[in-house]
């Protein structure tokens, strides 16, 4: 007889939140319970883009406890991840949970000892982890040689709705600590060695958030094997789109490039430009007896690759198959709480204007 269906509980329901839902409705394996927002109008939306109907909530604990889940897929605001995956795993749930895992590493350390506690699996919503063309980013620039030169923005020039979008996560965090958990994660891929100082410099280029919140950001880190990276980040409607979309890795040997979405074809806020990638460009650096260059560049096609919600439905196979099957995630949950605390100590560096040592990595 095959298994029953795991019941998961959807909370959030903006972009995310729909991706993930609408991945859950594609598995056979899964079968949705709830969804949960405080806005009557964005749950409203998201059920009628899936074409269904689910009971709604406005309060993720009163739909935790009356829906009863198996799992629970939280997509809300970064400043309620902490209490919603702890409450998660207390009422025997595994958990999906968007990135970053907290607001802060006590926080972060805090979901992960009660996955461990619970016994139940959390999945962290790293998206360039099952996208296969970042992934073969990755394994190329391990072809480059030591130390490597990692290379990486994504400035998002952005207004009406998505500025307001962008406004509301700045409540808790900058962009460089929001997006930069995913590109930090990737260089700690590329680079494979221990990351051993951030430093960071930023700018409030706006009236328009909390106090204290700046809105543009660049992180430098500095690995142990003598390999650095910088990542710069900046949100709002004065950010300019040119150049909003590096993606390039540096060696000894030679360089790769992921030959993304250029200037005019989409903006920086189109979510599908952030991961799109039709081609990466390598360049071999080795040269000839004359001088010149040895090899031509390598054009290697990526054609094909999925679009956001085909992403989003391969994180959630990873996550049914982590049920499933009891894989082991500690080293998916340590990666995802480190990454969190280099771009939180980019952000003390940027506030103190001194740089930080990161001897707890």
């Amino acid at each position: 007889m095959p298994s029953a269906p795991i019941r998961v509980l959807v909370a959030g329901c903006g972009h995310m939140g729909l991706s993930h839902a609408k991945a859950y409705q594609a598995l056979d394996d899964f079968e949705i319970v709830g969804v949960v927002s405080r806005g009557e109008a964005s749950r409203r939306a998201l059920l009628d883009a899936l074409g269904a109907e689910y009971p709604q909530f406005a309060d993720y604990h009163a739909a935790l406890a009356a829906t009863k889940p198996d799992a629970v897929s939280i997509n809300t605001y970064p400043d309620t991840h902490a209490e919603y995956a702890v409450a998660a795993f207390a009422a025997g749930c595994h958990v999906f949970l968007e990135k970053p895992v907290a607001v802060t590493v006590a926080e972060a350390e805090k979901v992960i000892a009660a996955a461990r506690a619970a016994r139940r699996k959390l999945v962290v919503g790293y998206i360039l982890r099952v996208h296969p063309t970042w992934t073969r980013f990755i394994e190329t620039a391990h072809t480059l040689g030591k130390p490597l030169v990692m290379r990486m923005n994504l400035n998002q020039q952005s207004s009406g709705d998505k500025w307001k979008t962008h406004q509301a996560l700045m409540q808790s965090m900058s962009p460089i600590v929001d997006c930069g958990v995913h590109y930090v994660d990737v260089m700690c891929q590329m680079a494979r060695s221990k990351p051993v100082r951030v430093s960071a410099i930023g700018a409030r280029l706006t009236d328009d958030l909390v106090p204290g919140m700046y809105n543009y950001g660049c992180l430098q880190v500095t690995f142990a094997d003598g390999s650095v990276g910088w990542y710069e980040a900046g949100w709002g409607p004065m950010m300019s789109e040119t150049a909003f979309f590096v993606k390039d890795v540096v060696g000894p040997k030679g360089c790769v490039s992921i030959v993304g979405v250029k200037e005019g074809e989409a903006g920086s806020d189109d979510v599908e430009g952030h991961t799109k990638a039709a081609v990466l460009k390598l360049h071999h650096a080795a040269l000839g007896p004359d001088g010149s260059f040895a090899r031509s560049d390598e054009l290697l096609d990526c054609s094909g690759e999925p679009d956001h919600d085909g992403l989003c439905l391969l994180e959630q196979k990873l996550f049914l198959d982590a049920i499933q099957n009891d894989r082991d995630l500690t080293a998916h949950m340590d990666d995802a709480v480190n990454s969190l605390r280099i771009v939180l100590a980019a952000d003390e560096s940027f506030r103190t204007g001194k740089t930080v040592e990161l001897d707890r990595i």
